[in-house]
């Protein structure tokens, strides 16, 4: 459940993008008419109304996520925060200025964000935060703590220049399908990595105790 709240704001981009991409005539008029106070000149065209509508609708899902969770007393993850921030004046930036660029730097800059937070982390304050989370589950000498962690911060490096790559050599299309299927995918398969290197340095288990004879 918690899987599919942190991931909702993308889905919601992904269906909004979706549909207003095949009608865009609708998409472009419907912006105009309820969105035009907040967009420089008021006019929005059916080139742009498709990911201007998925960015207001990620926006209005971030904040309520985040008034969902502050509601029920809940703590909000500092990567949330972070989230929530980029997607505010990115997102903001994208509908003002009628452009796609600023809401595509969004997942690079929460990639780099939780790539510097490992980092920061480890090497600033001497605290691993991977162990911190997985730490009272699994026993793993400190140097495996720290390949792994390290192995992390290369991840969203890469995966933020990736981000990037996608974003501005090929359509926006492509970049949504890749923002969704790609970098969910991706994460899931260095997981799996991870896991299965975990699995080589976890203590064997002790021996079951011999039967007695009689």
């Amino acid at each position: 459940m918690k899987l599919l709240f942190d991931f909702l704001p993308i889905l919601l981009f992904f269906g909004t993008f979706k549909y207003t991409e095949s009608h865009k005539e609708w998409a472009a008029a419907f912006a105009t008419q309820h969105l035009g106070f907040m967009v420089a000149g008021g006019q929005v065209g059916t080139a742009e109304a498709p990911v201007m509508l998925a960015t207001v609708v990620v926006i209005i899902a971030s904040l309520v996520q985040v008034a969902w969770l502050k509601l029920r007393g809940k703590k909000v993850d500092l990567m949330l925060w972070i989230s929530l921030a980029l997607v505010v004046v990115l997102g903001g930036l994208t509908v003002w200025l009628h452009s796609e660029t600023f809401i595509k730097w969004k997942p690079t800059g929460l990639y780099w964000a939780m790539g510097l937070s490992f980092l920061i982390s480890q090497f600033v304050f001497g605290r691993n935060l991977l162990k911190l989370m997985l730490g009272e589950q699994l026993q793993l000498p400190e140097g495996v703590w720290t390949r792994l962690s390290l192995a992390w911060v290369a991840f969203f490096a890469v995966m933020g220049v990736l981000n990037l790559w996608v974003a501005f050599n090929f359509a926006t299309a492509t970049w949504v399908n890749f923002k969704l299927f790609g970098g969910i995918g991706l994460m899931l398969l260095f997981t799996l990595g991870q896991g299965l290197y975990i699995s080589r340095h976890l203590p064997e288990e002790d021996a079951a105790p011999a039967k007695d004879p009689s």
